[in-house]
């Protein structure tokens, strides 16, 4: 006789989230009625009804994050790509090209604790003969905007600074980052706001933002649709990875991905819409989890800023434990889905982000991420702290 299957609980958040059923909604009539290419909206009405319902996505995604002009939204500010790994790249070798075309500079400011997808285009770069300053973080993994400010020189022209972290939480000073690359010319300051879109109010003319990542699936939106923002100044300076066809403004060709942009524009919406009731109920079964897990584990550590964190993370450390036999197996036995680090580099030994704010290989090594989601229950932390604790126990052995 088989035993029941356990409860699943789905602590993996900052990886994907699921597609909201109101998203959904939004995005079915585009796979089978509204099927048109945009691209064909002179030809006849089914291209013309999806050129308007992008060109509509677009003006919401404008709209939700301040790309405004005299109240309205700037939806040419927005291109369509398949996601923020896409958008990172357009948007930092995309400005590379530009600044070697036109000799403007062969400097980059960024931090030792980015995405991969920033990161690795940088070491890209590096390979052609560019520049790069990687600022360190404190032991929350924030950039000082000090840091920032001593590390310009003549031949800068990028600072791309994540507005919070993947892993550990933390929220970046990027308003006072956003000033101070304001103050030069031919200098412009991008952020991977990929974590933060719905968890922090984001305004990019009010934080000096000039080109900014965003990704659907983490937002409760579909996989495989992102956006990049650039201002209209910086939009020109922009030179395309993708070319043929001149698609978003030249700036990214190919097919736009219909439903997927449509579903992209209502997840940002909801997003925005709901940002402080998703807020104070997920800040409130995190904070309920953190202090179970405290209150019965001994020597847990928490890792990032205590207070200046997105509201659904909670990365905490178990020096004594063997967490990859926790995590993988122990854990996922009793169907609680939690994650060692990024989904993006779970093949790393360890955590760069981690060895960026701390030197303590137990605490490196002993990290788990705990991604909350807008649909979890009381019930259900309470169902992962009791898993978590009798685990540890059993666990603590192993390692």
């Amino acid at each position: 006789m088989s035993s029941d299957p356990p409860r699943e609980v789905y602590l993996d958040h900052h990886a994907t989230t699921p597609v909201d059923d109101r998203v959904l909604q939004e995005m079915k009539p585009f796979f089978t009625e509204h099927y048109g290419n945009p691209a064909s909206k002179a030809n006849h009405s089914y291209g013309h009804r999806a050129n308007n319902r992008m060109e509509q996505a677009r003006e919401t995604v404008a709209d939700a994050i301040g790309a405004r002009a005299g109240g309205e939204p700037v939806a040419k500010s927005i291109i369509f790509t398949s996601g923020a790994t896409e958008s990172d790249n357009l948007a930092i070798r995309g400005l590379a090209q530009h600044a070697k075309k036109t000799d403007i500079g062969t400097h980059i400011i960024t931090s030792e604790i980015e995405h991969e997808a920033i990161l690795e285009p940088c070491k890209i770069l590096e390979d052609k003969g560019f520049e790069v300053t990687y600022l360190p973080v404190d032991e929350y993994g924030q950039v000082d905007p000090e840091d920032v400010a001593a590390a310009i020189r003549d031949e800068t022209f990028l600072i791309s600074i994540m507005a919070a972290n993947n892993e550990i939480g933390t929220i970046n000073p990027i308003k006072e980052i956003g000033k101070i690359a304001s103050d030069y010319e031919d200098l412009w300051f991008h952020t991977d706001a990929v974590q933060a879109i719905g968890a922090v109010n984001i305004d990019v003319q009010g934080m000096g933002i000039d080109l900014m990542s965003i990704s659907g699936h983490k937002i409760y939106g579909p996989k495989g649709i992102g956006a990049l923002y650039v201002n209209l100044k910086t939009k020109g300076k922009l030179e395309p990875l993708l070319v043929g066809g001149g698609h978003e403004s030249g700036k990214r060709s190919g097919t736009p991905n219909v439903p997927g942009i449509v579903g992209l524009g209502k997840a940002i919406e909801l997003a925005v819409e709901n940002r402080e009731e998703r807020v104070t109920h997920i800040e409130m079964l995190r904070d309920r989890l953190w202090e179970q897990l405290l209150a019965e584990i001994d020597n847990i550590e928490l890792n990032g800023h205590p207070e200046e964190r997105l509201p659904n993370n909670l990365n905490v450390s178990f020096p004594t434990v063997n967490v990859r036999e926790l995590v993988r197996m122990s854990l996922t036995d009793h169907g609680v889905m939690a994650a060692l680090g990024s989904a993006c580099s779970s093949g790393e030994d360890t955590s760069h982000v981690l060895e960026a704010i701390s030197d303590d290989k137990d605490r490196i090594e002993g990290a788990v991420r705990f991604g909350l989601g807008k649909d979890l229950t009381t019930d259900d932390i309470d169902y992962v702290a009791d898993t978590v604790v009798e685990e540890v126990n059993l666990t603590e052995s192993l390692f």
